[in-house]
C-alpha cells in the first residue's frame, strides 16, 4: 500500500497572513476554520487540507527545495502573473517566451512558486 498526501507544510513568520493571501491565489482552497492558533493556519483544498502554514522563527535563506506549479484555469498565463502581482507577488525569474515557457515568482514572504500556459485542452487548442 502507498502513503498519501496528508498535506504540504509551508514554514511562515505569519501563517495566517501567508495562508490568506495563498487563498486569493487559489480559488479551489479556503481557510480551515479549525485552525484557530497562531502558530499554524491551513488551506483545505480537494480532498482536505492541503497546504499547512507553519511559524518558524528563521527567515527564508535560500532557494525552495520543493515549489507550487500552478496553471491557470479560466485566464491566460500572463493575465494570471499580472493578478499575482496586483497581489503581492514579485518576480523572481521571467521565463516566459510568447505562448511558451513560464514566470517564477514569489509570495509575500519569498517563497518561489510558478504559473504555467493552460494546457492544450483548457486553452481550447485541438491536439494534432
Amino acid at each position: 500500500m502507498a502513503s498519501r498526501t496528508a498535506n504540504f507544510s509551508i514554514d511562515a513568520h505569519d501563517p495566517r497572513a501567508q495562508a490568506a493571501w495563498w487563498a486569493q491565489v487559489l480559488d479551489d482552497f479556503e481557510p480551515d476554520p479549525a485552525d484557530d492558533d497562531d502558530d499554524e493556519a491551513g488551506l483545505l483544498g480537494p480532498g482536505g487540507r492541503s497546504l499547512l502554514f507553519l511559524r518558524v522563527p528563521e527567515p527564508k535563506t535560500v532557494k525552495n527545495r520543493m515549489h507550487l506549479c500552478l496553471r491557470p484555469a479560466d485566464r491566460s498565463r500572463d493575465e494570471e502573473v499580472d493578478r499575482l502581482l496586483g497581489l503581492g507577488a514579485t518576480m523572481v525569474n521571467d521565463l516566459r517566451d510568447g505562448d511558451t515557457g513560464w514566470a517564477v515568482l514569489a509570495d509575500p514572504e519569498g517563497n518561489e512558486f510558478c504559473v504555467l500556459t493552460r494546457s492544450a485542452d483548457e486553452a481550447g487548442i485541438a491536439r494534432q
